[in-house]
């Protein structure tokens, strides 16, 4: 699944070296589109979208124009009228006040929290193929994989910016470019060479069933995998022609990172049936069936390894990106004084280990729920209501802002006037509200041990995690 981060965390290293090879300082089209890719493109999230079928095009396209599109867009405009630090908490601030503006940057940190032990047991999962594929339904294996990996993987951040940038390096190369384009070959062979599918291409299917909400579960989880665009808008102001050249490069980006999960996703829904489609670890079993089919299955578990660099790349990367972004609120004395503390690498050190106690409690819901895939749905529907809610506050502050800055210097700005801004952030709230609703509808291919467990640790979690901020301004 967003985020905020140290300038040293706004794009991998890969892309950092791209800009030193460049002579001019400023980004120009080529670059802005990768680092947009970066951010967004990633492996795991095409088992929300394959559990679609063929229908994954129609939901696909919806989550770019109506979601994706807009938040690019409007994060662009905030992003160069306001490049303050502090992102997002600054954005809110200005329009809505400052506990609002603290509330947005909260939900930026604890639905990233949230998060974190979906993307562990992804890794946890795939991790199984080199040891024993029945361990990625394994509730107990999960579970330990998570407090192991996150813990390790705080204490290795503490070390410093450099480090987390050389791990995010090698996740974007290894594990996301390398599995993902071979998934994408062997589905296009797949295809090709008319072995059997387990999806129909016809113009039917094509569009979805609108004869239950429970049909559209799986679109929070597909809307979350195209969040975080407020991440690469804050180098809108480095762009040689920003009002010209950003949204080309968000065109160009939202059309490759459709046109390759499109064809991820299509890939794994030939090869596995919906009803069988494993959440955790059906980028690697689609893989496995492949390998197997061209008598290469030796190579499952040295793939297996390169998507679980690619999601410790990420992990990594989010780590510390959503503390940093917290720790501008706190300097304004929103956090009790411990929170402020960094070591001497720069980093948030109490920050960062509360972080991974939350983080070590959540996980716990994968002892508590009836499978793997039903604990890793809960927690992803979760993160992404608190995502769009602060999602939402950040559309509804662009229009705000248009009416109460209005003379605001923006390097970039959506055309076409306030009439513009009404339309894009209104089709970004829109979207944002229709999804938080449907998170409340449990998908019917999983077993979430009932609807009154499902609909008690989502609503009990959205109402926990949104009084806690106005709290602790209160008692600050």
């Amino acid at each position: 699944m967003l985020r905020i981060k140290n300038n040293k965390l706004k794009y991998s290293l890969v892309f950092r070296i791209l800009l030193l090879m460049q002579k001019k300082k400023s980004l120009n089209v080529f670059l802005l589109t990768m680092i947009c890719i970066a951010t967004i493109l990633s492996v795991k999230n095409w088992a929300f979208t394959a559990e679609f079928g063929l229908a994954s095009v129609f939901f696909l396209s919806i989550a770019v124009i109506c979601f994706f599109i807009p938040c690019s867009l409007i994060s662009a405009e905030l992003a160069t009228g306001w490049p303050q630090k502090g992102g997002i908490y600054i954005w809110v601030r200005e329009a809505l006040g400052h506990k609002l503006g603290f509330l947005a940057i909260w939900l930026l940190w604890i639905e990233n929290i949230v998060w974190y032990p979906t993307i562990l047991s992804f890794i946890a999962g795939t991790l199984a193929y080199t040891i024993n594929p029945a361990l990625s339904d394994h509730k107990t294996y999960t579970f330990i994989t998570i407090l192991i990996v996150f813990w390790l993987m705080t204490l290795l951040n503490l070390k410093g910016m450099k480090f987390s940038g050389w791990i995010s390096t090698l996740g974007v190369i290894l594990g996301t470019i390398i599995p993902g384009g071979l998934i994408i070959i062997l589905g296009i062979s797949w295809f090709s060479t008319g072995n059997p599918m387990e999806i129909d291409f016809n113009f039917k299917d094509l569009i979805p069933s609108f004869s239950s909400p429970s049909e559209f579960a799986f679109l929070s989880g597909v809307m979350l995998s195209f969040a975080g665009m407020e991440m690469p808008a804050v180098h809108a102001n480095d762009v040689e022609k920003p009002q010209k050249d950003y949204p080309r490069a968000i065109f160009f980006s939202a059309a490759i990172i459709i046109l390759f999960t499109l064809l991820g996703t299509l890939s794994i829904a030939i090869i596995i049936p919906q009803d069988k489609i494993n959440l955790l670890s059906a980028g690697i079993e689609a893989i496995k069936v492949f390998l197997e089919t061209y008598h290469l299955q030796s190579l499952v578990p040295f793939i297996s390894i390169l998507i679980v660099i690619g999601a410790l790349g990420g992990v990594s990367t989010w780590i510390v990106g959503p503390s940093k972004g917290l720790l501008a609120a706190a300097e304004k004395g929103d956090l009790p004084h411990i929170f402020h503390k960094t070591n001497k690498n720069g980093m948030p050190t109490f920050m960062l280990i509360s972080q991974a106690v939350v983080v070590s409690i959540l996980a716990s819901i994968f002892l508590y729920m009836p499978t793997v895939s039903s604990s890793f749905w809960v927690l992803i529907v979760l993160a992404a209501q608190l995502y769009l809610i602060m999602y939402s506050l950040m559309f509804v502050s662009a229009i705000i802002l248009r009416y109460k800055a209005p003379n605001k210097k923006r390097a970039y700005k959506i055309p076409f006037g306030n009439t513009g801004m009404w339309i894009t952030a209104t089709l970004g709230l829109i979207s944002s509200i229709f999804s938080i609703i449907l998170g409340f509808f449990p998908p019917q291919q999983l077993d979430m041990g009932g609807l009154t467990t499902f609909l008690s640790i989502l609503i009990l979690g959205i109402l926990i995690f949104i009084t806690l901020p106005f709290l602790i301004i209160k008692k600050k």
